[in-house]
């Protein structure tokens, strides 16, 4: 099969695995302006540290699969489309889209295809013929498979910019209702707990690492989900959980089960960045009473109308963390407001909108100089 072809077959399964491409709000980003019709699907804009955008290419390595995950398009058994690359063979098509302007980065996963260790190998073997055979130095985002041994992930880490494990559950019992044959604590939770140990250990800038849940598909509640991405944070040295609606795929065992509302997806990636950069514990969040956040609020909007309606933040005199859990402030905002602080005191809503802040939106909740801002109020 011509590689452009597989790439074809395979490039648009990583609908499956969000990264990089998915925005700080967990939307897409859009693709690169003229991209040839038969490259569309599997270029993405990509958000790197700092706000700078790459093209980046996202390919699995092989679709035939092993594994019988309820929920996937390519569980063993459904009969669809397969294709597969070696190590070479997608190497020099990366490197030839890389000379062509086409692609600045890689985001590389796979199925499982003769066990955990062996696709890996396969992965490893990828991105080693770009970094020592070809000199690609640019940007490498590299999938950690379930069962990948301790020697595989350090080999990962060593070539990639990013690595990942997919945990897709938020425990044992959720993740035996998606992928009856993975196993959450020994298969990919360890995969983890390994990247940070490792990444202690290495001299030198090391990798950063991310996961991704399934949402909605085994009846796990948001607080689920959010206490072990709050672990994540706090003890593995996570740079982002990404969390995928999930969608039923006709010809798999929840081809029955409803979709998840795109909005739930949303309000997990609020709460999570509130969990990450805005000082907030998971006690803290506004779960309803069966653990889901509430679709029609912002998180922290929520949790500010109830603790700061009444007890508005004097934002001339409030510390770094407090001003973060005003809405509208964000922590770059909270910096260049202290730093406009030492300059002047701040009088106005105005004063706010220079600098860069969502001053209608923070309003309700602050005081300037001592008073609440002037502001229009809502006709409904």
């Amino acid at each position: 099969m011509d590689p452009v072809e597989k790439l074809r077959r395979l490039g648009p399964a990583t609908c499956y695995e969000p990264a990089e491409e998915v925005s700080a709000a967990g939307r897409p980003l859009s693709a690169p302006v003229g991209l040839p019709a038969d490259l569309s699907g599997f270029i993405h804009y990509a958000a790197m540290p700092g706000g700078r955008r790459i093209a980046l290419l996202k390919t699995l390595l092989t679709s035939a699969c092993e594994r019988d995950c309820f929920y996937c398009a390519f569980r063993a058994g459904r009969d669809c489309p397969r294709a597969t690359f070696t190590p070479d063979e997608l190497a020099r098509l990366f490197l030839q889209l890389h000379q062509r302007g086409i692609a600045e980065g890689l985001f590389l996963s796979s199925s499982i295809l003769g066990g955990g260790p062996h696709t890996q190998d396969r992965l490893i073997a990828t991105a080693e013929i770009l970094r020592h055979r070809y000199g690609f130095r640019g940007y490498i985002h590299l999938k950690i498979m379930p069962g990948a041994e301790r020697d595989q992930v350090a080999a990962a880490m060593r070539l990639a910019d990013r690595v990942s494990v997919n945990l897709e559950a938020p425990n044992d019992r959720r993740l035996a209702a998606l992928a009856p044959h993975k196993q959450f604590t020994d298969e990919l939770l360890r995969r983890l707990r390994w990247i940070e140990e490792l990444r202690r250990e290495m001299p030198g800038p090391a990798p950063s690492s991310t996961t991704q849940f399934v949402v909605g598909a085994a009846g796990e509640s948001d607080l689920e989900l959010l206490h072990v991405t709050a672990f994540l944070y706090r003890h593995l040295g996570l740079a982002r959980a990404y969390f995928q609606a999930f969608r039923p795929v006709p010809g798999t065992p929840l081809e029955a089960h409803p979709l998840t509302p795109p909005q739930r997806e949303h309000r997990l990636y609020q709460a999570s960045f509130l969990l990450r950069d805005y000082g907030f514990s998971v006690e803290e969040l506004p779960f309803q009473p069966d653990g889901n956040l509430p679709l029609d609020t912002d998180p922290k909007l929520a949790w500010a109308r109830e603790h700061l309606a009444e007890a508005p933040v004097e934002v001339n005199r409030a510390g770094r963390e407090t001003l973060l859990r005003v809405p509208g402030i964000g922590p770059q905002g909270a910096d260049r407001l202290i730093a406009a602080r030492r300059r002047g005191r701040l009088r106005d809503l105005k004063d706010l909108r220079a600098l860069g802040i969502a001053a209608e939106r923070a309003a309700p909740f602050i005081l300037l100089d001592g008073r609440r801002p002037a502001r229009q109020l809502p006709l409904f």
